[in-house]
Order: C-alpha cells, then sequence, then structure tokens
C-alpha cells in the first residue's frame, strides 16, 4: 500500500465497458478549483474485455491504471482502487459522472468542521443539473435503501446540510483511515446497496456521514444492468437488503424485522410475477400438476433468500464484529432512517401483504427511548454557570436518543430546549420522587445525593458527574473561617463525594489528573475491586474523562459591550478577559499589579473581570472580590485600567465580550486545588481563538505550553507577568502564531467530542460490576459494601449533631444563620 500523503484526496473510478464516460470524467477532474497537488486519480479497469485499457492509457497517462483481471463489481472495483490510493481522503466517482469545480473543496470543508465526520456525501444532479439524482438518504424497514426526489425537481427547503445513513457511490468521500477501519465495501454485494451498508455501518462506528450540498456533481443514469435482465437486478437487491439487515441491525430489531422482511420479499416477487399463490391448494384447478411456469421475476426473491441461506455463516462472522464494536444506540440510527415505512411497490396485492406484515410486526417504529434524568443544583436561565451549562450540554447530547429531563434545584427560566425542564426544591422528597421512579439512568452534579433520599436508595443505573472536587476546593474558599467551622466544611464536602462515589455505576472527570486522584478515592473506598476490574482492566467503564466542553459554532459579535461602550475602555483599547468568576482560589491580586506595571507604557490597556456575583443564588460574593477592588483603587486603576462587572454576563451575550477582547488571562494560587482542577474560562479563549496568559499548575497550563496557545507564568511573579502580558497584546507574529494553534487544538474540546464517554456509556448503559445484583426484593438497591462502609449520617439525629457542633464553634448566630439557609434551601428560594 503506497504511502499515504496528508491533504491529498485521491478520486478513484471504476470502468466497465465504458472508456468513453470515464475519460470524460478524467477531463473533467482536471477543472477542479483543487491544487493538483493535492490531487491523485485511480482508474480501476474492471476486466471489461475490450481495448478500454489501452484507450485510457493513451488519453490520460497521468492517472494511476489499475487493471483487474476479473470484473469484481463496483465494491471490488472500489476497494482495489483505494488499496492503490495514497491520499488522506478517498472520493469515489462514477465513470459516467461528471463533478462541479468545488466537488472536491467543498467535501473538504465539510471534513474539517469535525474530527468525527467520516464520510461526506456529495449532491448529485441529472446530467443537466435540473432532476434530483441525490440530495439525501432513506431506508425501508425490510433492507432497500433509497433516494428521495429522485428525478423530480430540486426542492428548496430540504436541501440542507445534515447527516445521512449513506450518500451514492456515484459521488462521495470518506477519510481513508476510516475506509480503512470499516474495512472497505462488502464484495459480497457486487453492486448495489454497497454503499448504503458502508454508511451504515461508518454510523454504527460513530463516525458522522454528512451532507455538504455544495459538493456537487451530474450523473448521466445509464441503464447498465438491462443486458442483463431485469430478474438479475431484483435478484442483487434482494440479496444485498438481506445482506445489509441481517449484518447492521440490532439483536431487539433483528428479531421482529428479519422475518417479515423475508416474508415481503416472497409477496414482492409472486406480485410481479403476477402469480396465484393460492394455485397449489387442494381445490385449486391443476393443483396435481408436476410442473408449473414461474416467471423470473418471481423467482428472484427465492433464490435472494437462498443465497442468503448459503452466506450466513461468514455474515454471521461480520455481524458479531459489527455489533461488538458499534457505539451508537438503535434508536439513534433509526432518526437517519427517514421514510422507513416505505411499500415503494404500489400492486395492489403487494400492498395488501405489507400491510398484513407492518400491522403484525413491530417493524416501522425506532426501538423505545430511554428514559434520562439529569440533575443539576443551578438555576438555569440566561445566566447559567459551568455547572448548569454542563448539564445542558449534556441533555442536548443525549436528546436525540433518549427522553432527557433535567432537574434543576434553584429555578429555571422559560427556555426552548429539546428536553423537558423541571424545578424541584432541594430536600423534597416527594416532588423528586416521581423523577426517580420514571428514569432509567439518572446522572446528577453537586450534592443532588444528599437532599434527595429516593437518590440514595434508587435501584437505577446512576452516572455521577465529579468534575468539579468540592473537597478540595472547600480548602481554600473556607480558609478564612474559624479553624473547626473551616475543617467541618471540609469533612462534609468529603463525606458528600464520598457517598457519591460508593454509590455511583459510572464517574466523569475532567482531567486526567482528576481520574488518577479520584482512582485513589475510589481505592479508598473499596471500588477497585475483582468485580469492578475482571472485565475491565484499565477501568474506563467505571471513571472515564469528559472534560468541560464547548459548541463548535464559533462565537458571533451581535453588539458592542466593552470598546466604546464601557466607561473608560476606549474602541481601540487592547482588552484583557477574565472569563468567569473571582473565587478566593484565584490570584487576581498579582494580575492587577502587572496590568498597573503594563500601562506605565502602554496606555490603552484593560483588564476586565466578566464575573463577580454568581447568578447560584446561594453562592455568595467572595472577599476577594472585594480585596481586588481596592487594591486597583490603591494603585490608582480602578476603572481606567482595571473594571469588574458588577455582576454575571448572560450565557447567550458572553460572546460579545470574547469577541472584543484581545486575550484571555487566568491566574491562579500554587496549591492543591490548582493541581486538579479544570478553569472552564480556558475553553471560552480558545472557543474565541483568544491568546491566552495563565498561571503554571494546572492540566491546562501543560496545554498552553505544550501547544504554543500563549504564555505560561509562575504563580505570583508580578514582573514575569507583566512581560506576558505586554507579548500577549503586542506582538503580532506570536498572537497570529498562537491563535493558528489554537484553531488546531479547540476542536478536542467540542461538546460532541468531550462527552463521547458519556454517549458511549449511554449507548450500553449498566450497573457497575459491584453493584449488580444489589437490587432488593423491594425493588429498591440494598447497599454494596463500598456504601455501608461510607453511609453519611442524614436524618434528625443528625440536624441536632450538626446544631450542636455549630452552637458550640459559632454561637446561636451561627446556628440561627445555618437553620435560615435550610429553610430557605427547603422554599427553593
Amino acid at each position: 500500500m503506497p504511502e499515504l500523503r496528508p491533504g491529498v484526496v485521491s478520486v478513484v473510478l471504476v470502468n466497465y465497458r465504458g472508456a468513453d464516460d470515464t475519460i470524460e470524467a478524467i477531463r473533467t477532474l482536471g477543472e477542479l478549483e483543487w491544487p493538483s497537488e493535492l490531487l491523485e486519480i485511480v482508474v480501476v479497469e474492471n476486466a471489461s474485455g475490450d481495448d478500454s485499457a489501452e484507450r485510457i492509457r493513451a488519453a490520460a497517462p497521468h492517472v494511476t491504471l489499475i487493471v483487474s483481471k476479473t470484473n469484481t463489481g463496483f465494491a471490488g472495483g472500489c476497494n482495489l482502487g483505494v488499496a492503490s490510493s495514497s491520499g488522506e481522503f478517498i472520493a469515489l466517482l462514477n465513470n459516467d459522472a461528471k463533478p462541479d469545480a468545488a466537488w472536491v473543496s467543498a467535501a473538504v470543508a465539510k471534513f474539517g468542521e469535525s474530527p468525527r465526520i467520516g464520510a461526506v456525501a456529495s449532491r448529485v444532479l441529472d446530467w443537466d443539473g435540473e432532476l434530483v439524482d441525490y440530495i439525501g438518504s432513506a431506508m425501508t424497514w425490510y433492507g432497500m435503501g433509497f433516494k428521495p426526489w429522485t428525478a423530480q425537481a430540486i426542492p428548496k427547503r430540504v436541501d440542507d446540510p445534515t447527516d445521512v445513513l449513506f450518500g451514492t457511490g456515484s459521488a462521495m468521500f470518506v477519510r481513508r483511515s476510516v475506509f480503512d477501519e470499516l474495512g472497505g465495501f462488502d464484495e459480497r454485494y457486487f453492486m448495489f446497496f454497497e454503499d448504503v451498508d458502508l454508511g451504515w455501518r461508518l454510523n454504527l462506528r460513530g463516525w458522522r456521514y454528512a451532507y455538504a450540498p455544495a459538493s456537487l456533481a451530474y450523473h448521466k443514469h445509464h441503464a447498465s444492468m438491462s443486458s442483463f435482465g431485469a430478474h438479475k437486478e431484483t435478484y442483487l437487491l434482494e440479496r444485498n437488503a438481506l445482506f445489509t439487515l441481517y449484518k447492521n441491525l440490532g439483536d431487539e430489531s433483528l428479531t421482529e424485522i428479519l422475518p417479515a422482511a423475508m416474508a415481503l420479499s416472497v409477496r414482492r416477487g409472486i406480485s410481479q410475477g403476477a402469480v396465484d399463490s393460492e394455485q397449489f391448494e387442494l381445490r385449486s384447478p391443476g393443483a396435481n400438476e408436476p410442473e408449473t411456469t414461474i416467471a423470473s421475476t418471481t423467482l428472484a426473491p427465492l433464490f435472494a433468500i437462498d443465497r442468503f441461506v448459503e452466506e450466513l455463516p461468514s455474515l454471521r462472522t461480520d455481524r458479531e464484529r459489527i455489533q461488538a464494536t458499534r457505539v451508537v444506540p438503535e434508536n439513534r440510527i433509526w432518526r437517519l432512517f427517514g421514510h422507513a415505512d416505505a411499500p415503494v411497490y404500489q400492486e395492489e396485492s403487494y400492498l395488501r401483504g405489507y400491510e398484513n406484515l407492518v400491522t403484525t410486526f413491530n417493524v416501522t417504529e425506532p426501538p423505545a427511548t430511554r428514559n434520562v434524568l439529569i440533575i443539576t443544583g443551578d438555576p438555569l436561565g440566561d445566566k447559567m454557570a459551568g455547572p448548569a451549562i454542563r448539564a445542558w450540554n449534556m441533555a442536548v447530547a443525549l436528546a436525540d436518543d433518549n427522553a432527557v429531563t433535567v432537574v434543576t434545584l434553584s429555578g429555571a427560566e422559560p427556555l426552548d430546549a429539546p428536553f423537558d425542564i423541571a424545578h424541584v426544591r432541594a430536600g423534597d422528597d416527594r416532588a423528586f420522587a416521581p423523577y426517580e421512579k420514571w428514569a432509567d439512568v439518572i446522572i446528577f452534579q453537586g450534592h443532588a445525593m444528599a437532599v434527595f433520599s429516593a437518590l440514595r436508595s434508587t435501584s437505577k443505573i446512576v452516572v455521577v458527574d465529579i468534575y468539579d472536587p468540592m473537597h478540595l476546593e472547600q480548602l481554600e474558599q473556607g480558609r478564612e473561617l474559624p479553624a473547626a467551622t473551616w475543617a467541618k466544611q471540609v469533612d462534609d464536602a468529603t463525606d458528600v463525594l464520598n457517598e457519591q462515589l460508593a454509590r455511583g455505576d459510572f464517574f466523569l472527570c475532567a482531567s486526567e489528573r482528576q481520574r488518577h486522584f479520584y482512582l485513589g478515592q475510589l481505592a479508598a473506598l473499596g471500588r477497585i475491586n475483582p468485580a469492578n476490574y475482571a472485565d475491565d482492566p484499565d477501568l474506563d467503564g467505571l471513571i472515564a474523562v469528559a472534560p468541560f466542553g464547548m459548541t463548535s459554532t464559533p462565537p458571533r459579535h451581535e453588539k458592542t459591550v466593552l470598546k466604546g461602550v464601557k466607561p473608560g475602555i476606549g474602541a481601540d483599547d487592547k482588552v484583557l478577559l477574565w472569563g468567569g468568576g473571582l473565587y478566593n482560589w484565584f490570584d487576581p491580586k498579582t494580575l492587577i499589579r502587572a496590568v498597573a506595571k503594563v500601562s506605565e507604557t502602554h496606555g490603552d490597556v484593560r483588564l476586565f473581570f466578566q464575573g463577580t456575583k454568581h447568578p447560584h443564588p446561594g453562592v455568595p460574593e467572595m472577599a476577594i472580590v472585594a480585596e481586588s477592588r481596592r487594591l486597583a483603587a490603591e494603585l490608582g486603576a480602578l476603572d481606567t485600567s482595571v473594571f469588574f462587572n458588577d455582576s454575571w454576563v448572560d450565557y447567550t451575550d458572553r460572546q460579545n465580550y470574547l469577541t472584543e477582547a484581545d486575550a484571555g488571562v487566568s491566574t491562579h494560587f500554587s496549591h492543591v486545588e490548582t493541581t486538579f482542577s479544570f478553569r472552564t474560562r480556558i475553553l471560552d479563549y480558545l472557543w474565541a481563538e483568544l491568546p491566552m496568559v495563565v498561571t503554571e499548575g494546572d492540566s491546562f497550563a501543560e496545554l498552553v505550553a505544550t501547544e504554543k496557545l500563549g504564555i505560561v507564568v509562575p504563580s505570583g511573579d508580578v514582573d514575569a507577568l507583566a512581560a506576558a502580558l505586554d507579548r500577549i497584546l503586542f506582538d503580532e507574529k506570536f498572537i497570529a502564531t498562537s491563535r493558528r494553534n489554537i484553531r488546531r487544538v479547540r476542536t478536542r474540546f467540542f461538546w460532541e467530542e468531550t462527552l463521547r464517554p458519556l454517549t458511549d456509556f449511554m449507548a450500553q448503559p449498566a450497573h457497575a460490576g459491584d453493584r449488580q445484583g444489589v437490587v432488593g426484593a423491594s425493588g429498591r438497591a440494598t447497599d454494596s459494601a463500598a456504601m455501608r462502609r461510607r453511609q453519611r449520617p442524614h436524618g434528625i439525629r443528625h440536624d441536632v449533631q450538626l446544631a450542636a457542633h455549630y452552637l458550640k464553634h459559632g454561637g446561636i448566630s451561627t446556628v440561627a444563620r445555618k437553620v435560615g439557609s435550610r429553610l430557605k434551601r427547603l422554599r427553593g428560594r
């Protein structure tokens, strides 16, 4: 196999007794708006038995010509051509098709939108560009893929970029790595539906098959089967449809659909041959005759079924491999079927048989969806902080394949969402119970398990999102409290996490650092045990890395919010943006001093703190906010070079701040919270292509340094930070390089990528190995060994103990404040 060349597109054409068309197609490929050095043309001469090879070689000596000794059909011919190609991308083009000038460039641009796009389907019109050949795909329940709108005028409202089940082999693209991963086309098909099968398998593996209307080609539509007889075409269609169903349907769907599809195949042949199937009834005239004449069109489906039976051993091997490696659930695939309930053939007796089958077998509806409950402690609305943003995007990622409800403990504004939203007050077990009962899988973050008894005893599959190590945060957040209160807050947070770690079936964290940290905590709780290890030695099925993410849609500047609008910030000033909130574990003071120093030589530098008051009503403004304001005032920088937002920027409005900024900043102290933190504001900087200056010590600092996304500075070093700010704002060459690197790196953090461990788990959710079989006779979960070791105290006795603790260490005022806080939570305020 030739060495693969990045950026190169290899166009593969298969010739069978069509040299004139092939030569014309090669000529039109020379007119593409695509660099010739990045284009490779491979022609497979598929044993035409004429002078095709000599003619093509003479007319196009620059192409790679492969001469096959046997006719292996379209599937085999394409595989042979791909094996001799060297491009990163494979383009398949029928030899009787011609590409538009932008055919290749538009497809490659589509690939660039996401690394999960494994193939691109071109738009294909007839030779004159007036009628549709392909603008999307559909799949019948009985295995025959088809192209809606074929031979019709181009409809305006359905020709939009979208994902499809398959593209047409007459003009399509696929990543070479994906083609190889799938093993190429199934050569048993010879021709017909091999492109359907490839697309289905590609989708099952989790790759996207994107339709790109701008990638355009034109197709002649030769009647290539006319000389062989219509019955042979019918035979191939019927046989290959059964191949496709058997290999790719999930177990439950296959059990119901395959017998119905085979019966419908027989009815189709009977109807097309106008045969009376009652003629063998004992009472029918001629029923005892030893011979009868049957049309080839009637026999074709019977022969197809017989060949399907003959190929079952090899098909079963393929099926086992395909189903073992699938990551996409059945109902998600069905969303790509489109018009699954499509009889296609309209003869009366056939339609009668079709109706009998679809009303007897459950073949036209996708499998039932799974009920998923997601719980967040944060409010949902225009102003959303990290936990709510993450819960929202989890819901979006799962809503395509599941029925999703998001429960917030802090209220929700009216929102347009592809899932249900509900508000349940913390501790209101009666209101929460119906949601727990409804759910098949429960995903939660924060303190949900601590406030709902039904969640502590649920028998449902539980996914715990522990991307926020709250006990480490409390080490910093409670530093200024009395020693006993500080210790109590850290202990409480540790107990909350330990209870979750003891109970969960699957855990999500934000980085490899966090994963290693939590593996230690899980080991201490007894969760690293043979039951969880036996089939999962890497323990990826117990705890996986799912970083915070960002949308793949770039930010847009819709209105001016800072430059020339905010008093003190001019239209041409250089703006440093502090995204997100100000918390005690950050180090804004060193940053303020550094900005004051830079301002001595650059009077146009402005630092803007985007968030000070957290949108969650239970999160108070932290002491560092007032301290930072005082320092800025003392340095004469407040509202001249340093600015504070008084509240919190709306989630949808933050793009305006990001697109007006020139660089992003994040500075923090060196301590254990930093080591295991995941600064989500850095993702906003990546999203907006903002070069950044960050303090060393966390996982993002490593990324910034390794990938050259900006500058990493030591903690607390004013001079180093000032020098870095000067460079990030005024060194144009460095800025341009940083932005290029950010564009390359940020695709790793698109939500569809970061949440893939969750969506993969949800394809086949299951209890953890040591949690299987812990449901008692009552239907509620009994405690595992780990859960019994770390039961968190609850109830009146525990409340009395807490009151005694706070009375001893804080006095009656502290007890009153804690009681008031509890009552507020119960009222949902």
